[in-house]
């Protein structure tokens, strides 16, 4: 049985029953846990996860110990023979036909009474047991799988399942972090603490999903840059660096084409000064090279 289905018949399970019972007594399987050890075996961790969820606790049986939950191994021998006996001349055409075959042989089971005490197995359910089961949470358990991954140089994490990256804060480049995936969210954990939560995106593969927190400062500045930035950078300078910027962007089918070519010119504004001229245009200053006379 694979995770998804162990975890998603105990979900169902507590749903039908209307409760949580306190403990959760499941075979040493590696679907529940991950290793045998004394005294307390490690926990399949996305099992433990919905354990939690649902407020209970999960004791495994020891190995090689069956009478640790004799109860359940009698009762599920004796449920499955009489079940697979009273349906075992009926044919059925579909996998929703014959559950809802054997639903109803489970109800007529349990509605049978017993044979050396007064009721039966749904009115002891009733009376004696529901009562002391937890109450359920507002929202089921969701299916969620943990893995690992290590922050890549471009501060992004990759995820196998959807071939997309997601963004983490950059301080956390070349460390190695937990990835929790649901079926609507990526979830990042370094140290057990949440360090980023994005939206799912499964539409199609190689998709980088980015939240500008996660960037350095230069990278969010780069990230404002548009159009606009660059006329309003230009304009600052003056009418005629005003007139190149727009020049540069109208120059190509699509403005963001020209954004790599005025970055390089605002640069060369960072690297040289300029001053104000009569008019009050800001001129640039660039550096005069002077070669020495062959008289010295």
């Amino acid at each position: 049985m694979d995770l998804e289905n162990w975890v998603n018949a105990h979900a169902n399970a507590f749903q039908f029953f209307g409760g949580v019972t306190r403990i959760l007594v499941p075979d040493n399987l590696r679907t529940a846990v991950d290793q045998v050890t004394r005294p307390e075996p490690k926990i399949n961790r996305t099992y433990h996860e919905m354990a939690e969820h649902y407020g209970t606790a999960v004791i495994p049986a020891r190995v090689d110990h069956p009478k640790d939950k004799p109860n359940a191994e009698g009762s599920v021998g004796i449920i499955s023979t009489w079940i697979i006996a009273s349906l075992r001349h009926q044919q059925f055409f579909s996998l929703r036909e014959l559950n809802g075959a054997v639903r109803e042989k489970l109800s007529e089971f349990n509605d049978k009474p017993f044979q050396k005490k007064p009721g039966s197995r749904q009115s002891a359910f009733l009376e004696e047991e529901k009562a002391l089961l937890l109450s359920l949470p507002a929202s089921p358990y969701e299916l969620a799988t943990w893995s690992k991954a290590t922050v890549q140089y471009d501060y992004h994490i990759y995820v196998d399942r959807d071939r997309n990256h997601y963004s983490v804060p950059y301080e956390y480049i070349r460390h190695q972090v937990d990835v929790r995936t649901t079926s609507k969210t990526i979830e990042v954990f370094y140290h057990s603490h949440r360090i980023a939560s994005h939206v799912r995106i499964r539409s199609k593969a190689g998709e980088h999903v980015t939240l500008p927190d996660h960037m350095p400062e230069k990278h969010r500045q780069y990230l404002a840059m548009d159009s606009d930035y660059f006329r309003k950078w230009a304009k600052d300078v003056g009418p005629h660096a005003l007139m190149v910027v727009s020049a540069i962007l109208s120059a190509h089918k699509v403005e963001k084409q020209g954004y790599r070519t005025c970055t390089s010119l605002m640069k060369l504004a960072d690297k040289y000064s300029y001053l104000q001229n009569p008019t009050g245009e800001q001129v640039f200053l660039l550096p005069m090279f002077v070669g020495k006379s062959s008289n010295g």
